[in-house]
């Protein structure tokens, strides 16, 4: 008689119930290349919401444990990854957002920590370097700081006009630019571009 029990009918199907409810440290992703199952009905709003089959996630731990396991590819999707099997999933912009900020410091000196609806937490660097796309149309700027790997957070609005508040002009590739100072390293966060 065979015991085994059958394969997951989904991700879902694989996770624990429950969890500390803290952001964990991310799953090694890169190094998994299982085969690309299908599809999953999920879903990640602008505003960093997690759907599922329709529905919100409401419980963060949940969100969180399908956070750790997030890669976005080299095709532009987003999939979660296991070390057997690979889902796509829609994102509408970056999967995270950045709701919080914490300033130690001040001048160039200063260093900006930011804190992600899901717990996240990324000190503004080299490593988690600070940018602002300008969408053609609009004019409107959309902040983003990344977070690790390829994965980036959108800056909350709300964020965005605290950063704007530390905003300093600083002369980049002979050009005056607005931004912040984070780390070491000068952010302009006006969203031109720098003349070569």
């Amino acid at each position: 008689m065979d015991n085994r029990q059958p394969p997951p009918q989904s991700l879902l199907d694989s996770l624990p119930e429950s969890t500390t409810g803290d952001a964990r440290d991310p799953a090694p992703v890169h190094l998994w290349h299982p085969e690309f199952i299908g599809e999953l009905d999920m879903h990640i709003t602008r505003d960093g919401t997690w759907y599922h089959e329709g529905g919100p996630i409401s419980r963060k731990s949940l969100a969180q444990l399908f956070s750790g396991i997030l890669r976005l590819d080299e095709d532009g999707r987003y999939y979660l990854v296991t070390p057997v099997e690979r889902w796509a999933i829609k994102v509408d912009d970056v999967p995270f957002v950045a709701v919080r900020l914490e300033v130690e410091g001040q001048g160039r000196e200063q260093r900006l920590t930011f804190f992600t609806s899901l717990g996240h937490s990324m000190v503004a660097g080299e490593e988690h370097p600070i940018t602002v796309r300008v969408d053609t149309d609009t004019h409107e700027p959309s902040p983003y700081v990344l977070l690790r790997s390829n994965l980036q957070a959108l800056i909350h609005r709300n964020v965005f006009y605290e950063l704007a508040d530390l905003a300093v002009d600083e002369k980049v590739e002979g050009q005056s630019r607005i931004g912040v100072w984070s780390d070491g390293i000068f952010f302009p966060i006006d969203g031109s571009v720098a003349s070569a």
